[in-house]
């Protein structure tokens, strides 16, 4: 396939890291023109990953002749913006996490895509690792039966800028920056066309001296019963860690994708460089990744993105998903307010209509249901029984 000419707009850490992967081994997918609000930022990344453009007139880098792919690395206040110029100049545009500050927001971007006729990414990274897409295959396969419940952590130190910290540009604290890959990363095993319908959210400023909240912790019902769970905080010392559960009623799955990955360092004087992202010190015990962009996911997800752009079909994320992220995240923000069970409300809803809840009773015979069958340690087994008519529960064992 034709490599892809690629505007990047912005400069800070996720471009480099998006740049790192698009410029990996023999990849003809190039960025070619960098985009920053200073001159000097622009042409420090142009120089560090070779690229032939940059500007810091956000039209002229969209509308450039040489590129067909904008990438938007920016700060969240600036997304819309930037999404309506790439609408306009008829681009493809990808977008980093979360799409908006709001659903409104976000809103607006997926109908100025859609409008445009445009091609549109979500670029929600960490539902494209290497493990998350396995696990996937596995839940889609029914090793797990009906997905129940899902969780999903990541905390760390605080992010790297200071624009994450104002919670006008950002949108919000550490639920808005992390939750919103908790929340997606639930939607994917759960399902996607399973509405959600509310939320549950605690969210508070422990540590930090900052208005947004710097720990969140929430839940999220499904139509179909199943339950979404996240932690995310900005007050967490030693590293960044990521860890995902998925629990059904056949089966379950634990990830750890970065904190505890099997690559384990001591060192007394230093590793001497850097050791993975959010990492506190160089010293000690320290648990560096030996590939990244894969335990992040950005190189699936590019390949992903970049192959439904040839194909003219869907990615696993568009702008869709990030208008319905943003649409839970005001839910859990109204609910961390008002300590009550808050809807999700969703303007545009493109999933199943009126899902019943599932049922997970399972017939042991015509006159039971099966609770639980487990083997003792003397070699018998137990079952646990409801029995249907009476509604009594029995045991038997043999």
């Amino acid at each position: 396939m034709k490599g892809k000419k690629i505007a990047m707009l912005g400069t800070g850490f996720i471009c480099d890291f998006y740049t790192s992967t698009l410029h990996a081994q023999r990849s003809e997918d190039r960025v070619v023109m960098v985009y920053s609000r200073s001159e000097e930022r622009a042409k420090k990344f142009a120089s560090k990953w070779n690229i032939t453009h940059y500007s810091e007139q956000l039209s002229g880098a969209v509308d450039h002749p040489d590129v067909d792919t904008v990438i938007i690395g920016l700060p969240n206040n600036l997304h819309l913006e930037a999404v309506r110029a790439a609408a306009k100049a008829g681009k493809s545009v990808l977008c980093t996490k979360p799409l908006g500050r709001t659903a409104a927001e976000a809103k607006e971007m997926l109908e100025a895509v859609e409008k445009a006729g445009v091609f549109n990414g979500y670029l929600e990274d960490l539902v494209y690792t290497h493990k998350t897409l396995k696990a996937l295959r596995s839940v889609k396969n029914g090793a797990l039966g009906d997905i129940l419940w899902v969780r999903s952590r990541e905390t760390h130190p605080g992010p790297h800028s200071d624009w994450f910290w104002n919670k006008d540009l950002s949108g919000g604290g550490a639920i808005v920056d992390m939750g919103c890959h908790c929340i997606e990363i639930a939607r994917n095993f759960i399902g996607k066309d399973i509405r959600p319908v509310e939320v549950m959210c605690w969210a508070d400023t422990q540590v930090k001296p900052i208005d947004a909240e710097d720990h969140g912790i929430g839940l999220v019902k499904y139509e179909n019963g199943a339950i979404g769970q996240f932690e995310v905080s900005w007050n967490f010392r030693g590293g960044m860690d990521l860890r995902d559960e998925v629990s059904g009623v056949e089966g379950t799955i634990r990830m750890d994708h970065f904190l505890r990955t099997g690559f384990d360092m001591f060192t007394a004087v230093g590793e001497g460089g850097y050791v993975a992202e959010k990492a506190e010190t160089d010293r000690g015990w320290l648990f560096p990744v030996g590939d990244e962009v894969g335990a992040l996911g950005y190189d699936n997800m590019f390949h992903d993105m970049f192959e439904c752009i040839d194909n003219g079909s869907k990615p696993m994320e568009d702008f869709y998903d990030g208008y319905v992220v943003n649409a839970i995240i005001d839910a859990c923000y109204i609910s961390a307010k008002s300590k009550k069970w808050e809807p999700v409300e969703l303007d545009m809803w493109r999933g199943k209509e009126s899902v019943k809840k599932y049922s997970a009773f399972k017939d042991f015979d015509d006159e039971h249901y099966l609770i639980k069958k487990e083997q003792l340690p003397g070699g018998s087994t137990k079952l646990i029984l409801k029995e249907k008519e009476s509604g009594k529960i029995i045991q038997k064992e043999f």
